[in-house]
Order: structure tokens, then sequence, then C-alpha cells
């Protein structure tokens, strides 16, 4: 066969093949090229989770094939709630649109909360970058809650919080419980960044945070003496913060197997991390490009400067397939979970 003739086969097969087999057949490699890539994080703008973000963004730019711009719009509400259920049903499906979650959206889903609308095992994962977490409970210096003896005397502690269900209100009610506070309050409505002034103009008494967003967005604290620190929630357990190996963890203040098995299923939830999420139905070349972008993202040297320069902590990401697993594998104990669910939610707080 001539090379002429060859060359004519070959372009009909070509045609043949892009006419009449389904596009997903091929990689699309290019579909990105000239897009926008939109992040809805569940939280207001401006706290460590959006940090953890912010931190990525241009490596994702970098990793996606094509280098679409990648960009955030905030949707706070009901712990992620919101924004999982605006993810998993209002979206198009189209590997443009991904969900970047606090982990109250796993909690609420396997807690059986009102309100959500999305199944936990049909989100395509693409990993979180952080598995380890420091809770630390603060209260304003002005408070003169110096011990915990003090702290457990005062009645009616104003303790802050983002919306009911989100990660921060969560730890705020689970040291008031663990801890024994008299009668507190919880002052929701903050923004991330909101309550950090909140707490030092006196509208709040307290609240809990990451020791990492202490260290980066609020050194004066300690240097200063502005607050006192009171107790921490390790995870993984054991794993002691280098700036705070002198606060005690909570679980030491436990008075039950119960309240140990609550301490438990909290670092396990916390080991999710901050979920990113494609909805369900997303073509799995694009899944697959995704996750592949995510993964280069997390083992970047630069990422990990830039992650540290943000949140003032080194990331300890949890890669897509490892990020699956883990969720699948949050214990379920009936009980726990009951007790679980009163702390997430905005009653008063259940009698020990």
């Amino acid at each position: 066969m001539s090379s002429k003739k060859k060359l004519s086969v070959l372009l009909v097969l070509v045609f043949l093949r892009n006419s009449f087999l389904p596009p997903s057949v091929f990689p699309q490699t290019d579909f990105y090229k000239g897009k926008t890539v939109t992040i809805i994080q569940g939280r207001d703008p401006g706290g460590t989770g959006d940090m953890r973000v912010r931190a990525m963004t241009p490596f994702l730019q970098k990793y996606i094939p094509g280098n679409p711009t990648v960009v955030s719009e905030f949707m706070p509400g009901g712990g992620s709630r919101k924004a999982a259920n605006h993810i998993y049903k209002s979206v198009r499906p189209d590997g443009l649109t991904i969900g970047n979650l606090g982990l109250g959206m796993v909690s609420s889903a396997l807690l059986g909360e009102t309100g959500v609308l999305y199944d936990l095992d049909k989100f395509f994962y693409l990993g979180s970058p952080f598995s380890s977490h420091h809770a630390i409970f603060v209260t304003r210096k002005e408070a003169g809650l110096s011990s915990i003896e003090k702290l457990r005397a005062a009645d009616g502690l104003r303790i802050g919080g983002q919306s009911v269900g989100f990660s921060t209100y969560i730890e705020g009610r689970l040291f008031a419980y663990i801890l024994g506070l008299k009668a507190p309050r919880f002052v929701t409505g903050y923004g991330g960044a909101e309550l950090d002034p909140a707490l030092m103009r006196g509208e709040i008494d307290a609240r809990a945070t990451s020791a990492d967003t202490v260290m980066q967005r609020n050194p004066d604290w300690i240097e200063k003496g502005l607050v006192n620190f009171h107790a921490m929630i390790e995870v993984p357990k054991g794993e002691k913060h280098p700036n705070f190996a002198q606060v005690p963890e909570l679980e030491s203040f436990a008075k039950s197997a119960r309240e140990r098995k609550l301490m438990t299923m909290q670092r396990a939830f916390r080991v999710a991390g901050q979920p990113f999420v494609l909805p369900p139905g997303t073509p799995k070349d694009r899944v697959n490009i995704m996750q592949e972008a995510f993964r280069k993202t997390y083992v970047d040297p630069e990422f990990h400067k830039e992650y540290k320069k943000l949140t003032a902590d080194d990331p300890t990401p949890l890669m897509p397939e490892a990020h699956e697993k883990t969720i699948r594998e949050i214990p379920r104990d009936p009980e726990v979970s009951e007790l679980f669910k009163k702390l997430m939610g905005a009653g008063v707080l259940p009698p020990r």
C-alpha cells in the first residue's frame, strides 16, 4: 500500500473513531484550557480553612492540564451542609465545580442530622490538605478565668462560634461538656475571622480555635498574655503541639467510658480533614484528572512552603483514595452517636 493510501485509511479511521465513539472514551486533558474552576467553600472567607484553600490554588492551576483559572466562592451555613447540598444537587457535574467542606458535612451525614440532602458515598473525593489538628479552648484574660477551677465556677460563659454544626462550634460545645462548664451560652453568627476580634472586645468570653491559627493570626495572644489556654484536642491522640505541649488534653477530663468514646469519635471526624469533593455524575476521566492534580499539589515542596506560610503549620495531606477510605471507616456507635448529635445541635448541653 502506498504512503498516500495509508494516510487516507488512517484519516478515515480517525474520523470514524471521533464520530461514533463517545467523548468520554478519550482523555480530556485539554478540556480545562481557558476554563474557570470554582471551589465552593462551606465557610466564610478569612479563616484557617480559607487559608488552606488559598495555599493550594496556584498549585491546582499549575497541575490541572490546561492551567484553568481557579477561584473560590463562599457558602457558609449548617456546618457546611448548605454547601454540600448545593454541590450534590445543584451544580453541573462537569468537573468545573469543586466543593471544599468542613468536617461538619461528614458528621452531619453519619449522625443522621436533619437537612442533609447528600450521600457521602456518592461524592468523588479529592483528598484533604491536613489530617492532624490541634483544637484549643481559650478565654480572654479580662474574664479572670486563669484556672480550670475558675472556669468551672463561672456561670453562663459566652462561647463564640460560627454556624450551628460548624467544626469550631462543635469543638466549643465539646470543650464545655467535657470540662463541665456551668450553663454555658453559645453565641453564633460570626465569620471565622470575626471571632478573634469579638473575643478581644469582650462580646464573647471564650472560643475554640486551632492552635496553628493562634500562632499565625494571633501571636500577640501569647506575647502579651491576652488569653488563657485551658485544654486541647489532639488529632491524632498523643501528638503534642510544639507550642502548647503544656496544655492538657481534653480527654484527661473525661469521667466515663462513654465520654472517652465521644472523644474518639471527634478525632475520627477530624482525621477526615477538610474534604475536597466533586459531585456525583462527574465524568470519570475528569475525576481522574482532578485527583491527579490534587495528588501532585499535596506532594509539591513549594506547596508545603506556601501552606506553612499561610497557616503556620505543615500540611499532613490525605490522598484521594485514603480520604474516601477514612470516611467510610469512621466508627458508628449508636449511643455515642446520639450524644454527639446533641452536642452538634443548638439545644442546652446534655447532662453528664
